[in-house]
């Protein structure tokens, strides 16, 4: 079988680009007003992506030369299935709000996260989970300075339209 892994320097870099690009979607999100924005669009982008990149070492790992073994990501799949039903019950709608999302988008990727250490991979499951946290954190306090800066914009809009 043709060696499919990749150095961990190119895993990392996926997941950095995936949560940029994440991120980038979910700022327009929430400057548009939307209920995701920036947290949790960038930990689904950044989720997907490690599931994918799991997906190839986890596979050449257990097939042996084309010839099926085990079937590893069939677990690994199920796994995602029921973590999604369980963020879909931390996402609650109250007083026209919906919230919950990004702590969802959290599980779901914290549930990843389990899966690659659980594969052996633990640096990759370690820089997943110092991203998340960045993610919590850092992303919470822009998606905050910037949605504030716009939203007194947008306010400041409104008023000169009511005056005109």
């Amino acid at each position: 079988m043709t060696n499919l892994v990749f150095s961990n320097g190119e895993m990392v870099l996926r997941l950095l680009v995936a949560v940029l690009l994440g991120g980038a979607v979910g700022l327009e999100r929430s400057l548009a007003g939307k209920t995701a924005g920036m947290r949790t669009y960038a930990l689904v982008s950044m989720g997907a992506a490690l599931f994918v990149i799991l997906n190839e070492p986890v596979a050449q790992r257990y097939f042996d030369a084309g010839v099926r073994v085990v079937d590893p990501l069939r677990a690994a799949s199920q796994v995602i299935l029921g973590v999604g039903f369980l963020g879909g019950g931390v996402i609650v709608f109250s007083h026209n709000k919906l919230l919950g999302l990004t702590t969802a988008a959290g599980v779901w990727v914290s549930s990843i996260i389990g899966m690659a250490v659980g594969y052996g991979y633990y640096t990759l499951g370690l820089f997943t989970a110092v991203l998340t946290l960045i993610i919590f954190t850092v992303f919470w306090r822009l998606e905050e300075r910037i949605a504030g800066g716009h939203a007194q914009i947008r306010k400041a809009s409104s008023k000169n339209d009511d005056k005109a």
